[in-house]
């Protein structure tokens, strides 16, 4: 579309079809991010429908441009297969961009299985990592606290436990400011020894790994911010990530009801949004970058609205900027040989 060239901007492909609200909410969102600085945007998908939203905004100064692409891989459909059929679907095209050097990073709010397949396959992973991981804040009021995995390996070795502890903790270093991220597992109870197999060995590994282990952690530590990385395998991430999403969307909803003709509509509105809020955090605050890959992607929600969109973008344009996958890589490379020793 335009241009600005009187400054340096980090290039970032942006899915435009992935997402229950593609591609309006997403085109909507990476115009805002635009607008704010700082990035270019390659907008990833059908030329028709992506040019038809981009002409309901004022373009004027901007660094954004449309890369064709064919059909969108869908919620539910197999990764690997869609990988083998759509290899022009606007995800796996949105990779090859970063792949190619054209970005510096990519955005979807599309199928996260196609995301972190494109992202396997076509950026790679670390030595030692097969699958890469997703993770992030879940609770609003421990905004610098990360759980991972929350739903990308539902069966983890103690090995890749530990793995996905040192990436957490370098993006709680590089992205949140965290000096000495503290570390923990996610058990059933915070007494050394508590739990099963899986976590009682990764526990063995985290000790011998020089990060600031602090041991076992509960679900209801996490709301209280107790440490800046909590670790489970996916199955369980997942769980305790729906449980609050759900918490949030029904407590919202009951308050409302209660307190309906009690206190002004505005105000009511502004008490239900900040509990939605607050337990919604991958809703509300866009998404955040898999572990584990050679390249930056960031994996939103399927309901993002623009300003999700905008914020997912400038997350990705943050962990680009402060080199993240190099620090990780670093340090995946160093816990590797304090275990070993």
């Amino acid at each position: 579309m335009t241009a600005e060239s009187s400054k340096e901007l980090i290039p970032i492909a942006v899915d435009a079809m992935g997402g229950d609200n593609a591609p309006a909410e997403i085109v909507a969102g990476a115009v805002q991010a635009a607008r704010e600085g700082d990035v270019s945007i390659i907008l990833v998908g059908d030329p028709g429908p992506v040019e038809a939203e981009l002409a309901k905004h004022d373009l004027t100064g901007l660094s954004i441009s449309i890369e064709p692409s064919e059909g969108v891989v869908e919620e539910g459909e197999a990764p690997a297969t869609a990988y083998m059929t759509k290899r022009n679907a606007s995800i796996f095209r949105a990779a090859s961009a970063v792949r190619h050097g054209r970005a510096k990073a990519l955005v979807s709010m599309g199928s996260t299985g196609a995301t972190i397949a494109a992202a396997t396959v076509v950026f790679g992973t670390f030595d030692g990592i097969e699958r890469a991981a997703l993770g992030g804040p879940l609770y609003g009021l421990a905004p610098g606290t990360m759980v991972i995995d929350i739903g990308t390996n539902v069966d983890c070795k103690p090995q890749q436990l530990a793995d996905y502890a040192a990436l957490g903790a370098v993006l709680s270093r590089v992205v949140f400011g965290a000096e000495n991220p503290r570390v923990a597992l996610l058990s059933i109870g915070a007494e050394a020894g508590k739990g099963n197999t899986q976590t009682r060995d990764a526990t063995e590994l985290l000790k011998a790994s020089g990060l600031n282990f602090i041991g076992n952690v509960e679900a209801n530590d996490i709301p209280h911010g107790r440490a800046e990385v909590i670790v489970c395998d996916g199955f369980v991430g997942n769980v305790v990530m729906k449980l609050t999403e759900g918490i949030g969307e029904t407590l919202s909803a009951d308050i409302r009801k209660q307190l309906a003709g009690r206190v002004g509509q505005a105000e009511l509105d502004e008490i239900c949004q900040r509990i939605y809020d607050v337990t919604n955090l991958p809703e509300a605050h866009g998404g955040g970058p898999l572990f584990g890959v050679k390249g930056v992607a960031v994996v939103g929600h399927g309901k993002a609205g623009a300003a999700a969109v905008c914020s997912a973008i400038r997350t990705a344009h943050t962990t680009v900027s402060l080199n993240y996958v190099e620090q990780a890589e670093a340090e995946l490379k160093r816990l590797r040989g304090a275990v070993n020793a």
